[in-house]
């Protein structure tokens, strides 16, 4: 293990996110609302400690091994959640605890959503725009704009992409350079957060929302700069644009890179992930508006679909909008929402949970056991656009799922063991492992009601979903220190 190496990467993208404060520190200049001193504090502070560890190892050059990035990319995302609380922490009309503002900004990072704050409407600015601006950095992942600068540095990227990106059909390169890649999803990111804040500005929000609330859809976080979320616009226009950039950065971006190359849109048509994830958000929302109109919850088949589609589509790609409050609602609705976050977005997008990939090849593998019942003998492999699925990863993608089950279950029984109730420990769980925010009982308005125990519980399980368990887990086997 590099260690000397690890330390000077660490440290130079320390240095690099601390530049990330000066957007905030702008909207305080602009707006006067007292946060400035925070977020200077917060920067300095930063910058040192990515100075105190770059500079000591900085002659230090050697190409990065598989290994490395691993332990890179855990020990970054857990620095980032830490120095990314400081300005809560230091901001006095943001009165939290530790526990608080670490939960926070965690929740901001892996664009999970789940808040501990309240009175929005009312906070500074600054601070407003900082959590919009944590989660549209952590929605691609600030490890692959890494991958971008740091071959500029003179150091190899390509290990922190593969420990970045695990699982099925994430392998495949947009450009023959890794950090040619890494500059196309950025752009296309940015285009597409450009296009949506235009969008809802056009719909009439403000300049700050319209920017603020682009920053969570195209990362899928769900943040808001309101209490209300999307509901305090009470606009079918607005809800309409987030539901279509939900749509979009829930799907694959290489299909938008090419489609967008190619100028058609065959790559959608022709990928077998990107129809299941259509399909699978088609029968929710055909099964949400028909059960809140038939069960009398909205008198028109019309208001039915607005929140049918919108709470379906947010919900289902893990961003966790609201224009309604779907805990309220009776009957199996809710709970079926929370498991169709389970599935999540595509692979190689914004979105959370397992990913509709590994979702469609469990489906198929299902199927061909099925079927092995009646041909025992037969060779049937599992294919995808008449390619058939290597063993290996069908086997990463069992082992994925059972870990991914593991992982849920005793998350869940921790935070039943600390008092909370199953209801509760179930929703949060599956709100902070699929990456997702909102969930039901205690935390269905936000999570600052429950213990602190549990808040560092659900800050693990956030993290947890962000890396998809294996980058994080990798690090605490034997072979893994032994290789």
């Amino acid at each position: 293990m590099q260690f000397q190496i690890i330390i000077k990467i660490l440290g130079l993208l320390l240095m690099v996110y601390s530049l990330s404060l000066l957007p905030p520190i702008a909207v305080a200049l602009i707006y006067k609302d007292g946060a400035l001193i925070a977020f200077l504090s917060a920067m300095v502070l930063t910058q040192v400690t990515g100075l105190s560890l770059w500079l000591p190892n900085r002659k230090h050059k050697r190409e990065l091994k598989i290994r490395d990035g691993f332990i890179i990319v855990v020990m970054f995302w857990t620095a980032l959640g830490l120095v990314g609380a400081l300005p809560f922490l230091l901001e006095e009309e943001v009165p939290i605890s530790i526990s608080d503002a670490i939960f926070e900004s965690f929740s901001g990072l892996t664009t999970t959503g789940a808040t501990i704050l309240s009175g929005l409407d009312t906070m500074p600015h600054a601070i407003l725009w900082y959590r919009q601006q944590l989660q549209w950095l952590g929605g691609m992942g600030i490890i692959v704009l890494a991958v971008a600068i740091l071959p500029l540095l003179g150091i190899g990227g390509m290990q922190l992409y593969r420990a970045e990106m695990p699982g099925p059909a994430k392998y495949n390169k947009l450009a023959p350079r890794i950090s040619e890649t890494a500059k196309t999803l950025w752009l296309i990111y940015v285009a597409l957060t450009i296009a949506c804040a235009s969008a809802y500005w056009f719909a009439g929000m403000s300049w700050f929302d319209a920017i603020g609330h682009s920053f969570s859809t195209v990362a899928i976080g769900g943040f808001s700069t309101h209490d209300a979320s999307i509901g305090y616009f009470d606009s079918q226009v607005i809800e309409s644009i987030a539901v279509f950039f939900m749509f979009l950065a829930g799907a694959n971006f290489a299909l938008h890179f090419r489609a967008f190359r190619s100028l058609e849109v065959k790559p959608y048509l022709f990928d077998p992930e990107f129809r299941t994830y259509v399909m699978v958000l088609l029968i929710g929302i055909a099964i949400s508006t028909s059960y809140l109109y038939f069960q009398d919850i909205y008198t028109s088949l019309s208001e039915a679909f607005r929140y049918g589609l919108f709470m379906t589509v947010s919900i289902a790609t893990t961003t966790g909008y609201g224009n309604a409050d779907f805990a309220m609602w009776p009957g199996f609705l809710p709970v079926m929402l929370i498991f169709m976050s389970f599935i999540g977005g595509s692979a190689g997008s914004t979105g959370g949970g397992m990913k509709v990939i590994r979702f469609l090849l469990l489906f198929k593998q299902g199927i061909r056991e099925i079927q092995r019942l009646m041909h025992p003998n037969a060779l049937m492999p599992v294919k995808l656009s008449g390619r058939a699925i290597p063993e290996r990863v069908m086997s990463s993608v069992w082992g994925f799922f059972a870990l991914y089950v593991a992982t849920f279950a005793i998350i869940l029984l921790a935070l039943m063991a600390l008092g909370m109730d199953q209801v509760t420990a179930f929703s949060a769980t599956a709100a902070t492992l699929n990456n997702l925010g909102p969930g039901l009982g205690e935390v269905a308005a936000n999570f600052g009601g429950i213990n602190d125990p549990q808040k560092w519980i659900l800050t693990l399980s956030m993290l947890l979903g962000r890396l998809e368990i294996f980058t994080l887990l990798v690090i605490l086997t034997r072979t893994f220190w032994r290789a």
